[in-house]
């Protein structure tokens, strides 16, 4: 082992400056010891878990998004004919969109709370096969019924999904890598966007013995069990129990886990703690912004190609033309984030994201002639309503003090959230076409009124924690803090505001 000098004397290294050989493989001979100070080491712990964790969670979402929102496109490449009697109100296809966020709003919750006794692989895993089964087995269907059946299936499965991975993530990052990880994670619903126009648009063009919309559900569907098998064997478990990290990385990973709470770990609910997120009223006020970003996220995946068609293209077009606003918005988020994780403050861009969005709505309603216009309002929406939605769950992950209070509250605003998408896909039936004043005024408005909601809940931070500090003194907010009977209440807890 290499030592330290000091003058005549040498100097032992300490354990943090010890780490053994990485998991990477690099060195010359296999048994020496790397010596690397903490923060290298921190580093490349991160390094390793970036690697194994983003890929697999980030595809999963993305398909995830295709799955929930892919019927946008399928009524294009007439679903509505083959499978829905013509559907000549749009009632019925309304329907097929909010139906899933019935099961999707009241499982997130119990299912998020219950993750915590499993494997999160396993979990996770099983979660995007049954989803990625429920997808698949809509292009088998032949009525509305049959559809319904499976969208259902698809919000069951999918709340069992989400949550979960936005609660696994709080294991392996800090406050300040939680809200770019997110971001990398969340962005893949806007690359999901931009994928799936440029998917329909292909398959727009393809000539096969099935019904393009068949054809598309297989496309999207098959792929999500397929990777549902592989996180079963790749996505490392809890950082107390992984096998995938060395026993040094363990520890690290323990000790980073810790950082700033120290609560509830591992495979046990404080049923206290679930007590409390019911009781939260900033949990609520997050349901507020959660409920008008849903509602005009929901509206925006399911009608988009339809706003779009509403400005004189053709179907084929109107699907390539969802790309770039989603593209936008996927840069938008990320660009936000990282600023966010810089500076440990969420909501004054939260509310910025809010205002950008509800623009792009107001531009939509009064701009009825300049198709132009109207087109860059869709970038202002797609940008606003993904950036400060991935901010949101940025926002409460390391807010709630303990692990279950992340499980049940995050989940909780999430589910009131969620009820916004069910509004949002009843907002644009085709007899209210193309003007669509009632969805454009509504998603405006409530997302102005998220904005409002974002100022409130910094400022009320803000306040809290310069009570806190004014009672019981400035602490290292990189130390542990025992968050298990008092959660985010505790007196040494500083909120991110």
């Amino acid at each position: 082992m290499s030592t330290k000098h000091d003058g005549d004397h040498v100097l032992a290294p300490s354990p943090s400056d010890v780490l053994a050989e990485n998991a990477d493989g690099q060195g010359d001979d296999p048994g020496e010891v790397v010596l690397l100070d903490p923060h290298t080491e921190e580093k490349r712990l991160l390094r390793k878990l970036d690697r194994r964790i983003l890929p697999i969670t980030c595809l999963l979402y993305m398909f995830a998004y295709l799955d929930r929102s892919n019927l946008g496109n399928a009524r294009l490449q007439g679903l509505p004919q083959d499978a829905l009697g013509g559907d000549p109100t749009g009632v019925l296809f309304d329907w097929l969109v909010a139906v899933f966020f019935i099961p999707y709003t009241l499982c997130q919750v119990p299912c998020t709370v219950l993750s915590k006794y499993y494997n999160p692989r396993i979990w996770i895993g099983c979660s995007a096969i049954l989803w990625g089964a429920c997808s698949t087995l809509m292009s088998t269907a032949n009525s509305f019924s049959g559809l319904l059946v499976a969208r259902l299936g698809l919000g069951v499965f999918e709340a069992a999904f989400g949550p979960s991975v936005v609660l696994y993530f709080s294991f392996y990052y800090t406050k300040a890598e939680y809200g770019t990880r997110i971001a990398s994670w969340f962005g893949f619903a806007a690359v999901a966007g931009a994928f799936g126009g440029l998917i329909a648009y292909g398959i727009q063009h393809v000539k096969v013995s099935i019904a393009n919309w068949r054809l598309l559900f297989i496309i999207e569907g098959v792929p999500t069990i397929l990777l549902g098998v592989l996180c079963m064997i790749l996505l490392p478990d809890r950082p107390e129990s992984t096998e995938f990290l060395t026993p040094a990385e363990r520890k690290l990973a323990m000790e980073r886990m810790n950082r700033g709470t120290s609560g509830d770990v591992g495979a046990v609910v404080n049923h206290k703690h679930v007590i409390a997120a019911f009781l939260d009223w900033r949990i609520y006020a997050a349901g507020i912004m959660y409920f008008g970003h849903n509602c005009a996220l929901g509206s925006l995946s399911a009608f988009l190609p339809t706003i779009i068609e509403t400005m004189g293209h053709t179907s084929a077009m109107s699907q390539l033309m969802t790309v770039p606003p989603y593209a936008v918005a996927g840069a938008v988020l990320i660009t936000s984030c990282r600023i966010s994780d810089r500076i440990q403050s969420r909501g004054p861009l939260v509310a910025a994201g809010c205002t950008l969005g509800g623009i792009g709505y107001m531009i939509l309603l009064g701009v009825t002639h300049n198709q132009n216009i109207r087109y860059f309002a869709t970038f202002c929406i797609a940008a606003g309503t993904y950036s400060s939605l991935g901010l949101i769950l940025a926002w409460f992950a390391h807010n709630l003090g303990s692990e279950t209070k992340r499980a049940a509250g995050m989940p909780l605003f999430g589910a009131i959230g969620q009820t916004g998408s069910i509004l949002g896909s009843h907002l644009y039936p085709l007899i209210e076409g193309p003007a669509y004043s009632r969805g454009f005024g509504v998603s405006g408005g409530l997302m102005f009124l998220g904005a409002i909601s974002a100022l409130v809940l910094t400022i009320s931070y803000r306040w809290e924690n310069e009570r806190r500090n004014q009672l019981y003194g400035e602490p290292d907010l990189d130390d542990r803090v025992d968050t298990s009977e008092l959660a985010d209440k505790a007196p040494g807890f500083r909120y991110i505001p």
